[in-house]
């Protein structure tokens, strides 16, 4: 059977920028329903600029954005459904209570496409950066996309400006793909994200271009006691050949929200530019869970503040009910075969008393530092254990020898 193919225009939708179409995309969706089991429904966006707030999509569809065809976030808060925040995070984010839901949801959906001919969707973030910043929020800022307990998700052939929070949010999700998509937001912007796996499995980024006011891909898994109690892992999740900066943050990063674990994660042919960090481990205690099996390769960063990080004191609590004696694992980490040039600072590993970083190894790095004559340290670790072979600049002590059971492995 055909996928059968009908256009916004069909349920009124007008191109101008300034007419809210919210109401045609809900019905477009809604009319297209039928066809699920009739192979399924595209929904083809012609060329203009689609003013609408925020809709639901439904299974065994297909979004298609033809060249020039913009869909815009309507600024008005009003335009945005209110919804529950997530059960594995117990607040929204910005701050306790309900949250926006995104401009594109999809919840408890299977095969689902949303792509096009390189057409754009413009969150139009300004307006939301700026009530962030002045504590004017009434909820949690909205994303562009989010898939929360869905399955067969395609995300390719798009461009994505300016989101409110983070641009493609998986959460719950199972066999998510995004493909050639490029994801930009201000340098300034506070507190955006390009890509979010969380709590989600079977993923995979690839050739894409990701450049955010904080981090451009951000694996996490939940927020402390929520976290630790909805225990669902984000694992087995594949990043290859993007181009990334993170302006305040880090082009990669994983947690600070880890606490349903994240694992089985390989990255490679990585291109990072611009960002205040390179790499980043975030952790702290309350978080509970694990980031382990980490395998991060082929990186090539340019001009770059500090180029990896791991910190166990990193990130704020949802509330006063985290357990203290929570304490994060962060274990098994490979960062090899990179190169970095104009980077100011190697690296800082800083596990805690409690809970040591264990078996991080770094191979085959080389990194043109600034200022290579300064007496400040290129390299700073504590309550960490490691080691490491052909690695410029030196690193520190800790990280020298191939003493623990797993470098003597990587070793052989």
């Amino acid at each position: 059977m055909r996928e059968h193919i009908m256009r916004i225009t069909e349920f009124g939708a007008v191109g101008d920028g300034k007419t809210l179409n919210t109401l045609a995309f809900q019905n477009a969706v809604f009319s297209l329903k039928s066809y699920a089991d009739k192979g399924g429904a595209q929904l083809f966006v012609p060329p203009g600029r689609w003013l609408t707030g925020s809709f639901n999509l439904t299974s065994h569809i297909t979004l298609f954005l033809d060249k020039d065809a913009v869909i815009l976030a309507s600024q008005d808060p009003s335009h945005w459904q209110v919804v529950d925040p997530l059960p594995s995070y117990g607040q929204g984010v910005d701050l306790p209570g309900k949250r926006y839901m995104s401009l594109i949801n999809g919840d408890t959906l299977h095969d689902v496409i949303i792509t096009g001919d390189n057409g754009t969707i413009d969150g139009q973030g300004l307006v939301w950066w700026d009530r962030f910043n002045t504590n004017s929020l009434e909820y949690s800022r909205p994303h562009l996309i989010e898939f929360v307990s869905s399955e067969n998700v395609f995300v390719s052939n798009l461009t994505f400006l300016n989101a409110p929070a983070y641009t493609i949010h998986s959460v719950y999700s199972n066999n998510v793909y995004i493909h050639n998509v490029t994801a930009n937001t201000s340098p300034e912007s506070p507190y955006t994200i390009g890509i979010v796996p969380d709590s989600s499995v079977n993923m995979c980024i690839q050739d894409s271009t990701i450049k955010m006011g904080y981090d451009a891909i951000s694996l996490k898994s939940g927020w402390d006691q929520y976290g630790i109690s909805y225990a669902r892992a984000t694992a087995n999740v594949e990043i290859r050949n993007v181009h990334l900066g993170g302006a305040s943050g880090s082009s990669i990063s994983f947690g600070s929200e880890m606490s349903g674990g994240i694992s089985d994660v390989e990255v490679k042919d990585v291109h990072i530019h611009n960002s205040l960090t390179g790499i980043a481990f975030r952790t702290t205690k309350g978080r509970g869970g694990y980031i382990k099996e980490i395998d991060i390769s082929n990186v090539h960063m340019v001009n770059v503040g500090t180029a990896f990080i791991a910190n166990g004191s990193f990130g704020t609590h949802p509330d006063s009910g985290f357990d203290e004696n929570a304490f994060p694992l962060v274990s098994h980490i490979r960062l090899h075969d990179m190169v970095g040039e104009n980077i100011s600072i190697a690296g800082g590993f800083f596990g805690t008393k409690e809970s040591p970083f264990t078996s991080i190894i770094l191979s085959n790095i080389s990194l043109s530092i600034k200022n290579s004559d300064s007496p400040v340290d290129s390299w700073q670790c504590s309550y960490v254990d490691g080691s490491s072979e052909s690695v410029v600049p030196e690193p520190c002590p800790e990280l020298k020898s191939f003493d623990s059971d797993y470098g003597r492995a990587e070793s052989l």
